[in-house]
């Protein structure tokens, strides 16, 4: 009986032995690659945030420059309008130099109704 039990205490250390360098051996195989993969998920996660920061940056940019267009068109326009209003007085004078017609020499006319429109 003492034999069967000397073998299988030798065969329980035998698995054990076994396991112990089975571990120390994956261990020593895959920890360098698991330490490689590490290095590139965090300098993945770098470049990730740095990539979504610049992309923050450049929405904030190209949300200025749209309100900025947006107001160069809104004074654009406005300033149409008031060249508009400004303009009409004179457009309604030159119909009316066009509209006159004053008998003789075209430049003495000329110089008549521009006068006349200068209060002259």
């Amino acid at each position: 009986m003492s034999a069967w039990l000397l073998r299988l205490t030798g065969a329980g250390l035998l698995i054990l032995l076994g396991m112990a360098v089975g571990t120390w051996a994956t261990t020593s195989h895959f920890r360098p690659l698991l330490d490689r993969q590490q290095d590139q998920v965090t300098q993945c996660t770098a470049a990730r945030d740095n990539l979504a920061g610049l992309a923050q940056e450049q929405d904030k940019a190209l949300g200025d420059l749209t309100l900025a267009a947006k107001q160069r068109q809104a004074r654009a326009e406005q300033a149409v309008k008031e060249a508009k209003a400004s303009a009409k007085d004179d457009y309604a004078a030159a119909n009316r130099l066009q509209q006159e017609r004053i008998g003789g020499d075209q430049c003495a006319a000329a110089s008549s109704i521009i006068n006349k429109e200068l209060g002259l």
